[in-house]
């Protein structure tokens, strides 16, 4: 018998060698296998995480129009001196008498020339560029001949100004006020202090300050360096607004999108789900402006070269709060709203909500192709409701496919019930929703690969591996998550004729105001980054391809064989092979690529790797590209290549044909 500790290095020794022995890795470039979707990798926005108001809108005041269910939350009183308590300079009365979008408005009554003030504390603080320009705008209306004109200041986190201008509105009716600020210095932590100059009586409403740089220098509009990252992923496709917003915790308040067209100060402001949805991260302070609505998404999908698609509420409340529901006979009004949503995307500027569109500056269509009914809805009640609406909305536009729900799971008897039901429905698309340990996700690569190819096609609409566990506060954005997120992705692009849309989830955080990890982009109020996760999706999207090839080892799909995963992807447009590769492996992997068929090769390529020593590794405002892509050369020779993987890696191989 041999020694104990001699067994174990044999063992260790041999389970080396079978992992250190080359790959052989073949793939055809003759043989497409299928069409890769433009829409196969996508991005999905739900406003979670301070990702619409405080985030991707880019207002810095919070509560602007002091419509929260406390009228002064994120405002504070003081006097010019804002250590002195003792005298009343003023005082801020709120009145409800506007129309039913907008009721409140804040009275202002001055007590001395000067000495009484607003603030606004924004968003966890408002973020102030030094020399940036930013755009100040205000109802008011003046009821006495005697009332205050004021000064607004921007200061910093010592009350140090760092920007003013002056407004002296005038008339008892509402007029609009502008003015510019130019911030002196960077700050993170600014706010925004109204001082009231004057004796007498001013209201105001509508309180608004926007940087001058939002995307595309829209007024009123995005902020850019969130725009800008999504706009990198080349994304195929937009899913909004949600996710479980859509649902509400009650009808009443589920998402309505035509509460979010027309003016801004038209759209009334709604409670966010995610407001006290978990204890462990209450949000009082989150609502939703609907600054960003959903002519905004429509325009930011053109904007990035993505298909709009919008979820709607199917009339049923979130199913882990109330699931409250619509009687089956009252479903007219969602319905419609369906069906007013293809006319305000797709119809003619002669047509009621075509007409709207027009009014908001988009005279020609959005081209909408796609709605969702529900968004993680389940069960017979689900089932009953999908088939009313895909009958109405198919007689409206035959040509729009719908996206159906496979519930919250990806597998189990509700997600067994909704996949059988709907196949028999013969639904286009099938969203299935996957938060899982990276294990799974490793385990899951050749998920599709034995699916009903004749059955409805998968939208894998929400997915991110959890580092420790699904809805806990202590998941992170590591390289183990990134890595095996890549893993799947591979199994899902190698089903691309199965699979026709993907999407990570959820899709912001704000470093101060989050409520759910991990998220693929964080921002606080001056910065942001992507995280390793982002840099893997952003590398599937830019080298999606435009038709399948298959990756083989020994004739088998490389699906996790010796710790590695592959699929490859012929690209028309730009006459390229690509092949993404994962390894998960703790050591180097070398082997041999062979490109066989007709199809002739440049000498040279390159290599675009992801990779990380420590799986705990994460991205941070301080390291925002720690874990980020870099690119190699790389020569071919007679149609074949060596290659070597680094531990724990991602890579792209990008091969130009002659």
């Amino acid at each position: 018998m041999l020694p104990r500790i001699l067994i174990v290095f044999v063992i260790c020794t041999a389970t080396i060698g079978i992992f250190a022995q080359p790959m052989t890795l073949t793939i055809n470039t003759d043989q497409i296998k299928s069409d890769v979707q433009p829409t196969m990798w996508g991005i999905f926005f739900e406003d979670i995480n301070f990702a619409a108001d405080g985030g991707l809108y880019a207002e810095l005041i919070k509560n602007r129009s002091f419509e929260f269910s406390k009228p002064l939350m994120g405002w504070k009183e003081f006097g010019a001196d804002p250590y002195a308590t003792t005298s009343k300079a003023g005082t801020t009365n709120i009145i409800s008498g506007g129309d039913d979008s907008n009721p409140r408005y804040a009275e202002i009554i001055t007590n001395r020339t000067d000495g009484y003030a607003l603030s606004n504390e924004g968003f966890r603080g408002i973020g102030v560029k030094k020399d940036m320009e930013y755009n100040f705008s205000v109802l008011a209306k003046c009821p006495q001949q005697s009332h205050p004109k004021f000064k607004i200041q921007l200061v910093d986190s010592n009350e140090a100004v760092i920007g003013e201008t002056t407004i002296d509105p005038s008339g008892d009716t509402w007029k609009p006020y502008k003015a510019i600020i130019r911030a002196t210095h960077t700050e993170a932590k600014a706010s925004l202090k109204l001082l009231f100059e004057g004796i007498g009586v001013v209201d105001i409403d509508l309180v608004s300050l926007f940087p001058s740089d939002t995307w595309k220098k829209r007024p009123n509009g995005m902020r850019a360096d969130l725009v800008q990252l999504l706009a990198d992923m080349k994304p195929g496709f937009m899913r909004f607004p949600g996710g479980c917003i859509v649902e509400g915790r009650e009808l009443a308040t589920r998402y309505q999108w035509k509460k979010t067209v027309g003016t801004v100060e038209k759209r009334k402001l709604s409670i966010n789900r995610w407001n006290t949805e978990f204890t462990h991260r209450p949000a009082p302070d989150y609502f939703q402006s609907f600054g960003l609505g959903f002519f905004e998404y429509f325009q930011l999908s053109e904007d990035i070269g993505a298909e709009p698609l919008p979820i709607l509420s199917c009339g049923m409340a979130c199913q882990f709060n109330t699931g409250e529901l619509a009687p089956i006979d009252e479903l007219d009004p969602y319905i419609q709203d369906a069906l007013d949503l293809i006319e305000f995307a797709n119809g003619p500027v002669t047509s009621a909500w075509g007409k709207v569109r027009k009014e908001m500056g988009h005279e020609a269509p959005f081209n909408l192709k796609y709605i969702g009914v529900g968004n993680e809805q389940w069960g017979p009640q689900y089932i009953e409701r999908y088939k009313v609406f895909s009958s109405a909305i198919k007689a409206k536009d035959p040509s729009i496919k719908i996206v159906s729900s496979a519930g919250p799971f990806p597998e189990g008897e509700l997600f067994d019930y909704a996949s059988s039901e709907l196949a028999q429905l013969h639904t286009d698309i099938v969203d299935e929703h996957y938060y899982n340990k990276p294990e799974w996700f490793f385990k899951n690569s050749s998920r599709y690969d034995n699916y009903d190819r004749n059955g409805p096609k998968i939208f894998a609409g929400e997915y991110a591996a959890q580092s420790v566990g699904t809805v806990n506060p202590a998941n992170k954005n590591n390289w183990d998550c990134a890595l095996s997120e890549a893993a799947f992705m591979t199994g899902l692009e190698r089903n691309a004729d199965v699979v026709y849309m993907a999407s990570y989830a959820p899709l912001f955080a704000h470093a101060e105001g989050w409520q759910w990890t991990p998220d693929l982009i964080w921002f606080d109020n001056l910065n942001s980054y992507g995280t390793p996760n982002y840099y893997v999706q952003k590398l599937f999207s830019n080298f999606k391809g435009t038709n399948l090839l298959s990756v083989l080892d020994n004739n088998e799909n490389v699906s996790g064989q010796k710790g590695i995963y592959a699929s490859a992807v012929l690209d028309k447009s730009s006459n390229k092979v690509i092949m993404k590769i994962v390894n998960n492996n703790a050591t180097k992997q070398t082997g041999e690529l062979k490109l066989d068929g007709k199809k002739k090769f440049k000498p040279t390529g390159k290599v675009i790797t992801l990779s990380s020593d420590n799986g705990d590794d994460v991205n941070s405002f301080e390291t925002p590209r720690f874990i980020a892509p870099k690119d190699n050369s790389l020569a071919l020779k007679s149609n074949r290549m060596g290659f070597e993987l680094q531990p724990k890696s991602f890579s792209v191989y990008v091969l130009d044909l002659q």
